[in-house]
């Protein structure tokens, strides 16, 4: 890393404390934990965008990727991090891969990261640069993410980087008793809600409301067929 983006990664990482500070009312969360903090560090985003954007890539907003899609706002990429309380024997489903830098954020701080994108292309190209890029506990597959991934469920979290219009329930499925399902909720008409859902050891949710925030909405419908699940 040239100083230059250097200087530019630290600027991003002081936003993003102080985004997190002036948010903790919403979160509960004054400050992130020091791991995610890290791997913010070290996980270089410039990699994730578009060359031509590269120049803007330690800017605390989203950039968009091609295909009506974008990478997420720094700070919430942090912050939704956090919230599922990744641990290193963990075992994470990822809903929307993108360019894959949330994946490779997750891919450092927990044991496996299975990942759906529902755009083949994208999901084609992330796997590429995850797997050049070293983060090789990562496995992508293009799929609708309604429908999670049932062959490694339960997971110990899942994580969904697009607006659904409601919670899908098998994504509650899937999740492992003690686990936590992080989402985005709503749509454009109706404003987005960031959740986070536990399950605790009974199978019981709870489910609550973490902050505004705007997604771009999660496509594919639990109408398809099983045989588009997955390809």
């Amino acid at each position: 890393m040239n100083t230059h983006t250097g200087l530019e990664l630290e600027f991003l990482l002081d936003r993003i404390r102080a985004e997190v500070r002036d948010t903790s009312s919403l979160t509960g969360r004054p400050a992130l934990d020091k791991r995610v903090m890290q791997t913010l560090r070290q996980v270089p985003r410039h990699a994730f965008v578009p060359e031509e954007l590269q120049s803007s890539a330690y800017a605390n907003h989203p950039l968009p990727i091609g295909h009506g899609q974008t990478i997420s706002q720094p700070y919430i990429v942090a912050l939704m991090t956090d919230l599922i309380q990744p641990r290193s024997e963990d075992v994470v489903l990822e809903i929307g891969t993108g360019s894959g830098y949330q994946a490779a954020i997750l891919s450092t701080l927990v044991k496996q990261v299975y990942s759906l994108e529902i755009v083949e292309s994208l999901a084609e190209q992330a796997r590429e640069r995850l797997s050049r890029l070293g983060y090789d506990n990562v496995e992508v597959r293009a799929g609708n993410g309604h429908f999670g991934w049932p062959e490694h469920a339960p997971y110990d979290a899942i994580m969904v980087t697009a607006a659904a219009s409601s919670i899908p329930p098998v994504l509650i499925e899937q999740l492992k008793p003690g686990g936590r399902l992080v989402i985005p909720v709503g749509g454009h008409d109706i404003g987005q809600e960031l959740h986070v859902v536990t399950k605790d050891a009974r199978g019981r949710i709870e489910a609550r409301n973490v902050l505004p925030v705007i997604f771009v909405p999660m496509t594919g419908t639990p109408a398809e067929s099983p045989e588009t699940r997955l390809q």
